[in-house]
């Protein structure tokens, strides 16, 4: 077996001292097996599966005296909670991007330099299968999820009836005018969508019938742009979008879901405008669902908000 092979199937460790002439220290988290729901297939969607971490992180020597002091060391426990925050953040369908967002929070330690992070499912049979990536502070962007701050926007629900009212428009500019980034939100139209038996197929039908209803809101206003992923509203709240929101793939990987169901759609937009740390919840037509938020209620007939 060639110094290559034998390297690639390496613990992260060796591979770390095999990559650099600088001398550095590195600390390592071996076999840290937590379990989660991940996965891109449906079979892993509502299940739990081990998932194996190895992570080394190379830090810089320390000069002088250690003094055993913890101060002066990164903490192992900084591994396990990047891990951790990143596990909880939200549900995800690949190692990759676990990989890269573990990778790059520990980066945010001041000692750390370079992380190698490999992971492994250990159920998906008598095997595991597994991704490693190497991460460095080299002052370029970070491959993963970049920690930066986001304004808290104004969160409006739309009821049916406000959906279909010839002052949409006028609302709009006037909810545009309060200078927060601005999200807007329906619920299912009233035709009552298809119903199933299976409880996990009801609850996607009922969140597609919501997503129709968002696409119908983007027809009648093409300034509403339906999106679907948090990178996504970060990005219209930071660039002056107007996003409506459909929510079957925030619903379906949120860590810990809503207890609200789609069908009570003013209380389950209540629980996205708490994830997204909102301003303020605003409704048209539609009574305030239990929230800890600032509310503010308009009737779907008054012609200015």
């Amino acid at each position: 077996m060639s110094d290559d092979i034998r390297l690639a199937f390496a613990h992260p460790s060796e591979r770390a001292e095999a990559s650099t002439t600088t001398p550095c220290d590195r600390i390592s988290l071996r076999d840290y097996i937590v379990s989660v729901e991940i996965g891109a297939f449906q079979q892993e969607r509502g299940t739990l599966q081990r998932v194996r971490f190895n992570v080394v992180v190379e830090v810089p020597r320390l000069t002088g005296p250690i003094d055993d002091d913890v101060d002066r060391i990164l903490s192992y426990d900084r591994v396990t909670e990047a891990i951790a925050a990143e596990l909880e953040a939200e549900r995800l369908n690949l190692l990759e991007t676990l990989a890269a967002r573990v990778a790059d929070r520990i980066l945010l330690e001041p000692q750390a330099q370079r992380v190698f992070v490999r992971i492994e499912k250990l159920d998906r049979g008598p095997f595991a299968l597994g991704v490693e990536i190497m991460r460095a502070r080299d002052g370029q962007s970070p491959g993963g999820q970049v920690h930066v701050p986001v304004p808290h926007p104004r969160v409006v629900f739309l009821s049916n009836a406000a959906l279909a009212a010839p002052h949409l428009s006028g609302w709009i500019d006037q909810l545009v005018s309060a200078q927060a980034p601005l999200i807007l939100c329906v619920g299912p139209a009233d035709i009552r969508a298809p119903q199933v038996a299976n409880r996990l197929a009801q609850r996607r039908i009922d969140l597609l019938a919501i997503e129709q209803n968002a696409w119908t809101l983007a027809a009648r206003d093409p300034r509403c742009v339906v999106v679907q992923t948090r990178t996504e509203l970060d990005w219209a709240m930071k660039n002056g979008q107007i996003s409506t929101w459909a929510p079957s793939k925030i619903v379906l990987d949120a860590v810990d879901g809503p207890s609200a169901s789609p069908a009570d759609a003013a209380a389950l937009v209540a629980w996205f405008a708490g994830q997204m740390q909102a301003a303020e919840l605003v409704l048209i037509g539609a009574p305030a669902p239990h929230t800890d938020l600032p509310v503010v209620v308009y009737p779907a007939d008054q012609a200015v908000l």
